[in-house]
């Protein structure tokens, strides 16, 4: 880490973040390898492990620098950034990690369809190619952020006569393009960060297909893994939502009782637990694509969350029913999702989605139960049937 620290110093003295504009700095320390350091040169980084990230940005961080915004883009930079390295051209990574990383691109995806959610290789949104361009029709629903979004990574069926796993391709669709139709959905939160969005003749070109005709499914899943990986490797020691619940407890003297108290202790151990597990994983798949294992910390993660988000009112008593954000109850379509920054009421009700997002808790064990532990796999009648004589 001394030349690391080293490199942070210099680039410091070079940018002073106190008189530097924000997105000058940014762009500056993309180009310097300290944006992703396990990224390769010139891409962000500098081929480096992964695990000295979190020092580097600890070092940018205690200098006061402006921060690239996560919360804002954690799309993008968890699951669409690692796909584009790895299965994109050298074009497209010098076109879309670089504004991606500064936060200048917003990204979403378009994966879970009304007919396609939990058995995702069934999606029936359609590309076809017309010269160098792919023709899309279709629908996408459950698509968080697509209303502050630029670009979206998105799956199309492009050989309705192939099993439904091999006629995919992966493309990166541009969410201004003509056809591209945003409309809200509202949660039980009462704001609408998800969304569903129609492709009416979206018109994107080949150059914007990430991997090969066909390859889609084996893309979506380093997306997919990507995804799992970063929902749950976990923040830092009492960081996140068991930071927010223990200070709640600190807080709450009159909500305090022996039974509440043995169930955080133990939520405590469990966060903790699944702390130190996710930053072994993040080490360990560095060198490599995330695998299966995403998955255990995903599921583990869902389950601590809304474990945590019941205990906390319980131990609010009446308080915790009490809804005040500023919003109230009107529908607002929010620039970013605020775990920890908000009601015990929000956490409660948005604590509900960590089950669904980034694949259901149930088709996580189907796939750890299979893919981990190596138990038999659900017979499945669909498998070597072309897609479009498939039920729909």
């Amino acid at each position: 880490m001394t030349e690391l620290a080293r490199q942070v110093a210099d680039f410091l003295a070079a940018h002073d973040p106190a008189t530097t504009d924000r997105l000058d700095f940014l762009r500056a320390r993309y180009d310097a390898g300290l944006a992703w350091v396990a990224f390769p040169a010139g891409h962000g980084g500098q081929g480096l492990p992964q695990a000295l990230q979190s020092d580097v940005d600890r070092l940018f961080a205690e200098a006061g620098a402006p921060s690239n915004l996560p919360e804002r883009n954690g799309i993008g930079l968890g699951m669409a950034a690692p796909t584009i390295l790895t299965y994109g051209t050298d074009e497209q990574m010098e076109r879309f990690l670089k504004p991606l990383w500064t936060g200048e691109e917003i990204w979403c995806q378009l994966f879970s369809e009304p007919g396609a959610g939990s058995d995702l290789a069934n999606v029936s949104t359609r590309a076809v190619r017309d010269g160098d361009e792919w023709v899309v029709n279709g629908q996408k629903v459950w698509t968080s952020g697509a209303h502050n979004a630029r670009f979206a990574i998105l799956v199309a069926r492009t050989d309705p006569d192939a099993v439904k796993h091999a006629g995919l391709t992966y493309f990166l669709c541009d969410m201004t393009d003509p056809g591209v139709e945003i409309r809200p959905l509202r949660q039980i939160t009462g704001e609408a960060e998800f969304n569903e969005v129609f492709l009416t003749d979206v018109r994107i070109p080949d150059t914007q297909r990430l991997g090969a005709e066909g390859e889609g499914w084996r893309v979506a899943n380093t997306t997919l893994n990507n995804e799992r990986v970063s929902i749950g490797k976990g923040a830092a020691r009492e960081g996140g939502m068991i930071g927010v619940v223990a200070n709640t407890w600190r807080q709450t003297p009159e909500g305090r009782t022996p039974e509440l108290h043995d169930r955080l202790l133990r939520l405590w151990v469990d966060a903790e637990v699944a702390r130190i597990s996710g930053r072994l994983l993040s080490q360990k798949l560095a060198s490599g694509q995330p695998g299966p294992e995403g998955s255990a910390a995903k599921l583990t993660f869902a389950r601590i969350s809304q474990e945590l988000a019941g205990l906390e009112l319980e131990i609010l008593g009446e308080d915790g029913l009490r809804y005040e954000d500023e919003q109230g109850w009107e529908m607002v379509r929010p620039e970013r999702v605020d775990f920890t920054g908000r009601d015990a009421g929000y956490r409660y009700l948005r604590a509900k989605g960590n089950s669904i997002e980034g694949g259901t808790s149930e088709i996580i064990r189907n796939i750890v139960s299979e893919r981990v532990l190596g138990l038999p796999g659900e017979h499945r009648t669909d498998k070597d049937r072309p897609w479009k004589e498939l039920a729909k």
